[in-house]
């Protein structure tokens, strides 16, 4: 009997179909969101040529002349650069500290729930995320209206106060805009809060119930270790949003009230109204590449902290 060789076993062996036409269906499914991709977050790359450029439509955006850096001094060189980044980052701060704080409270009471009823309050709390900001500008006028408001007839009225004028008063806005932002955006953090909290092993638990642990120690020494990492996540995230700001919240909710641009006015609106009053793209594209810069600065200054002290909870 002849002896086998490798080479007899390999002619004997069935042929492997090739690699590309094996893959081909999940390639072409690929192809949408690729082409999405590319569309709508490498094509428009090329705008950022018009942060280093003064742009002139006679000659056209692309054959306008280079201006080097002079484009990124449009916010240092205002006299209100120190207010725009002052409510940019004070009220993201705000914004980071309570959200999360009172989205877990929430996610930790959503989990307390072992009725039926879970889903009902997990679709009312999501509601407010999913308004339209215009539509939240509207209700807030409706509370806040000094002639018609809410607030001012149902409220201040029968107790004998005399009516406020909300548009008109700064000093009250820092709180009014916190409070939309915390009512608007909590439900959304506390469900991905709540995600985490229902894939924690039960045993955990059942294991803190048998040595005597309280609600608040299994809060404390099970819940909020368990949510650890997804926490550093959302604030490391938030964080590179830093110098950005939500345009419809300090602009749109505000009325564009003049009056109280001293504690509404952040780096986007106060772009905007460049924009639209000296029609400088230059200057916007600049502002929109810093704000990018700087985010993804702290990002990884966050990051690198973060794996310095638990090298688990780090993005990468």
């Amino acid at each position: 009997m002849a002896k086998q060789t490798p080479a007899n076993a390999l002619k004997g062996a069935p042929k492997k179909q090739g690699g590309f036409s094996k893959w081909l269906p999940l390639y072409a499914l690929m192809i949408p969101g690729l082409a999405y991709l590319v569309i709508n977050n490498y094509l428009p790359m090329f705008g950022l040529t018009f942060a280093f450029k003064k742009i002139n439509y006679n000659v056209g955006v692309f054959n306008s002349p280079w201006c080097g850096l002079d484009n990124f001094g449009f916010l240092f060189k205002t006299k209100d650069a120190f207010i725009i980044f002052r409510n940019t980052i004070c009220y993201n701060l705000v914004f980071i500290l309570l959200g999360n704080v009172l989205a877990i409270i929430i996610a930790i009471l959503l989990e307390q729930i072992r009725t039926r009823a879970l889903k009902v309050y997990q679709t009312c709390i999501l509601i407010p995320y999913l308004l339209s900001i215009t539509v939240v500008s509207y209700l807030a006028f409706a509370f806040l209206s000094t002639d018609n408001g809410f607030i001012n007839n149902s409220i201040l009225a029968p107790l004998g106060i005399e009516p406020v004028s909300w548009y008109s008063t700064p000093k009250y806005w820092p709180f009014i805009l916190v409070f939309i932002n915390l009512w608007k955006g909590f439900g959304y953090s506390s469900i991905l809060y709540f995600a985490t909290l229902i894939g924690v092993d039960g045993s955990y638990y059942e294991a803190a119930v048998i040595d005597g642990a309280s609600t608040w120690q299994q809060i404390k020494y099970v819940t909020l270790p368990c949510l650890k990492t997804t926490i550093i996540t959302l604030v490391i995230m938030a964080i590179g949003r830093m110098f950005y700001s939500d345009f419809g919240l300090f602009y749109q909710v505000p009325m564009n009230n003049g009056m109280l641009f001293d504690v509404t006015n952040t780096i986007d609106t106060y772009v905007y109204r460049g924009l639209l009053q000296l029609n400088d793209v230059g200057r916007s594209s600049a502002a929109g590449f810093l704000q990018s810069l700087l985010g993804f600065t702290l990002v990884m200054i966050t990051n690198v902290i973060t794996r310095k002290v638990d090298p688990d909870s780090a993005l990468f």
